[in-house]
């Protein structure tokens, strides 16, 4: 079982859902990023995802495109993220995956990619990019490596090829809130529910649900039906800031959102 699996185990025996909260490695600097890592799992975040910058990044917002690029710009390699994730993993009470891209998994080579991502503390990995039909050999490598290949289905996915999937997904499957990118909305789609539980009745793994849950009321309209959420673009626009403002402040603003969804999530009183 990888880290995703003893977490979500956890979680269930429990009653509780997964806060999964997302950051761009690099935005500002992969100092504050190893140190949001941190205050995110203090504050409630029970998995932590990490973005590796991409220069054609495939269903990201404005607000996460705009987190990428400047990092980018400031030469961020995926030898540095993976150096400064494993110096500061001992010190991060949540296990990480990372959301990239194939063709930064298939330039390091999809092996040595698991390897280095495992190596330097990740549990596993999004390839939002990754068609299902081609899945097959990573995700046997994946396997063999006890490292989890989490798949996006999204609201336009056919059933029969969202059912393929969620056959070869490990850790959980992401489902796509709404039909499009990334980003901050105010209301969620009503058919979201009926997908999910259709999905849940074909699969045993956890179904976090991710794009577009920005507020405590999002949180608390989709709790009952996901095993985990996933919250991006409000984090990432807050650390936006982080260029302006100390990054403790920027921090504690961070931890404090996070915390507030996290409560939402899994009430004290349950």
């Amino acid at each position: 079982m990888s880290a995703i699996d003893d977490t979500f185990a956890r979680l269930r025996a429990d009653a509780r859902k997964a806060l999964i909260p997302f950051i761009t490695a690099g935005d500002p600097d992969l100092e504050f990023t190893t140190d949001c890592l941190k205050c995110l799992a203090q504050h409630g975040g029970a998995i932590c995802e990490v973005g590796i910058p991409y220069s054609d990044p495939i269903a990201d917002g404005p607000v996460i495109q705009s987190s990428y690029s400047r990092a980018l710009q400031r030469g961020i390699t995926l030898a540095d993220i993976f150096q400064h994730i494993h110096s500061a993993v001992p010190d991060i009470a949540a296990p990480l995956v990372s959301m990239v891209s194939y063709a930064i998994v298939y330039r390091h080579g999809p092996q040595r990619y698991i390897d280095d991502a495992k190596a330097a503390g990740f549990a596993g990995a999004i390839i939002p990019d990754l068609p299902v039909d081609e899945t097959a050999k990573l995700a046997e490598a994946c396997r063999a490596a006890d490292f989890s290949l989490i798949q996006l289905i999204t609201p336009t996915t056919p059933r029969p090829r969202a059912q393929r999937i969620a056959d070869t997904s490990t850790g959980f499957v992401y489902y796509v809130s709404v039909t499009g990118i990334t980003g901050e909305r105010r209301e969620i789609p009503p058919e979201l529910i009926d997908n999910v539980a259709w999905l849940r009745e074909r699969t045993d793994l956890p179904i976090c649900i991710g794009f577009g849950i920005s507020s405590v009321q999002h949180v608390r309209q989709l709790a009952p039906v996901a095993d985990g959420l996933i919250v991006g673009s409000a984090i990432v626009r807050r650390i936006a800031q982080a260029s302006a403002s100390p990054h403790q402040e920027v921090l504690a603003e961070v931890g404090q959102f996070v915390e507030q969804l996290a409560t939402a999530l899994n009430p004290p009183n349950k």
